[in-house]
């Protein structure tokens, strides 16, 4: 319930009633005030505030589509590392011999398990606190280290072996720590607040009526969308542009083969 609490399509809702609400509440004020007090220099102080206003969301939100986007790109790429280094250690432990076909088949097994444990662990907003390493990459890791070679080349395959099962540790651990959302709340929180203070200052002066109502929640939407952007951007293991498990899973048949 806390995950579907906090999910971006609902934040985004909640976003979007409070920025289109900003239109309703400049309206009410209008009807409320004297036309005295929406004319002159109180026009001019409106208008020069909301650009004020509108010049700080606009830099926010550019800020805060950049983090987000840095994030789903840094976790796509490390995602890009592990299956690259899992392909790599599959090719050394053949060019190994034969004494390591038990060691890949235990690589096979170990992963579904992995893609699944890093996608759970990424998506969950209660993650766990500790990291602890899979039973079957232990194993994989103690396997190479009692091979026993009998030639250079073998004490050189074994070498670059636990070397890239290291690596793969590493992108793992960054993975587990980079879970979590990257968006500052009080910056989300502020952001929309501003929104809804822009809309009110537009509904305030412009010409109430059907056609400006719709324009603005035509607007509401569009500043929205970018908030969803954000968030969706800020989650790159959830979601509707979540980071796909399917070529960390395909690497099994690419093992194989």
């Amino acid at each position: 319930m806390k995950d579907k609490a906090m999910s971006p399509l609902l934040i985004s809702l909640l976003a979007f009633t409070c920025i289109f609400g900003g239109t309703f509440l400049g309206l009410f004020i209008r009807y409320r005030l004297p036309d005295r007090h929406l004319s002159g220099d109180t026009r001019d102080i409106v208008r020069q505030g909301t650009g004020v206003i509108a010049t700080l969301a606009s830099l926010v939100l550019g800020l805060l589509i950049a983090s987000a986007n840095g994030k789903f790109e840094t976790e796509s790429s490390q995602v890009k590392q592990l299956i690259a280094n899992i392909v790599l250690l599959d090719n050394v432990l053949k060019l190994y011999g034969s004494d390591t076909d038990g060691l890949r088949a235990l690589m096979r097994s170990e992963i579904p398990v992995m893609a699944g444990r890093i996608w759970r662990e990424s998506s969950s907003s209660g993650k766990e606190q500790t990291f602890e390493a899979a039973d079957l990459g232990v194993a994989v890791y103690n396997e190479v280290l009692k091979l026993a070679p009998k030639t250079d080349a073998q004490h050189f395959l074994q070498s670059k072996a636990i070397d890239t099962i290291t690596d793969i540790g590493k992108t793992r651990l960054l993975l587990f720590t980079n879970t979590g959302g990257s968006i500052p709340v009080p910056f989300l929180f502020v952001l929309i607040g501003w929104l809804t203070l822009i809309f009110a200052s537009i509904s305030l002066f412009a010409e109430s009526g059907a056609k400006a109502v719709a324009v603005l929640f035509v607007f509401s939407l569009a500043a929205t969308a970018a908030i969803f952007l954000i968030l969706e951007l800020s989650q790159p293991f959830a979601g509707l542009m979540r980071i796909s498990d399917q070529p960390l899973r395909d690497a099994l048949p690419a093992i194989i083969s």
